[in-house]
Formats: structure tokens, sequence, C-alpha cells
């Protein structure tokens, strides 16, 4: 499922959120780990909901299986594709930076500024502010090239 090379990271990452080092991750992991991170009003229901999906003690398996299915969770690049496409109307392969922002801030799922800023902060931009949306499906599912070297 996983390449040697993920595999390691993602024991990298089992081992900074397990606080403890018991291996296992426990409530108390992820609330150490997200004060780390500066979110310190992480309330126990989301703990208790993130700690549910793995339907038992979360250890470096059952954290490498719920990473699988998220992983494999995402859509096939044709199909993001088409939805880029319903913002880009000529079909020139880009949609505006600034409109995208937007659009993603007011519908839907409304992303808030420091969610934007992380998903643009692989997108491929020209120095017209417009997003290469093909390169950017290409990333979304295949994985960015400058983060892997």
């Amino acid at each position: 499922m996983f390449e040697q090379s993920q595999i390691q990271e993602f024991k990298e990452a089992f081992g900074c959120i397990d606080q403890d080092r018991d291996g296992v991750i426990k409530k108390q992991d992820l609330k150490e780990t997200y004060g780390q991170l500066g979110k310190l009003n992480v309330n126990d229901e989301e703990l208790d909901e993130m700690l549910n999906e793995g339907k038992g003690p979360i250890n470096f398996t059952v954290f490498l299986s719920l990473f699988g299915e998220k992983l494999n969770g995402t859509d096939p690049e044709d199909t993001i594709l088409a939805a880029f496409k319903l913002f880009d109307p000529n079909g020139t392969g880009f949609v505006n930076k600034d409109e995208f922002k937007r659009l993603l801030m007011n519908q839907a799922d409304k992303f808030t500024a420091d969610e934007v800023d992380q998903a643009f902060a692989l997108a491929p931009i020209d120095p017209t502010g417009n997003i290469d949306y093909k390169s950017l499906c290409y990333i979304i599912t295949h994985g960015d090239e400058k983060e892997e070297s």
C-alpha cells in the first residue's frame, strides 16, 4: 500500500504524536500535540471522534491503516479536474486565485483564510495570479515533487 519511504515518514509522524512514547496514541497525546502546534482549546469531543476512527487503541499499524484509508479516499484526478473546469468556462486551464479564494471562503464548507493559504501553498500560481489547476490536480493526486526531493 505504501512505499518504504512513506512508511518511514508515517513512523516519524507517529513518534511526534505519541508524546509519552508508549506505542499508542491516546487523548493526552493528541492534546499535547495540538498544544505544541498552538491550538490549546481543542475539545474532548473532537479528540474522542479522532480516536474512535481507530476502533480501538491506535498503535502504529492502526495509524498506518487509517492514513491508507484517508489517502485512498482522494478523488481521481479526472474528477478533480472536472470540478475545476466548472470555474473555467473558457477552458484556459487556469482559475483566478483571488476569485477562487473568495469562493472557497464563502461557499459550501467555507474555508478560513489560513486554510486557503495552506491550500495555495503548493498551488502553481503564475505572476498574474492564476492557478494552473491541471498541475494542481496532479499535485493533489500524486504528491509534490519538490516535497519529495
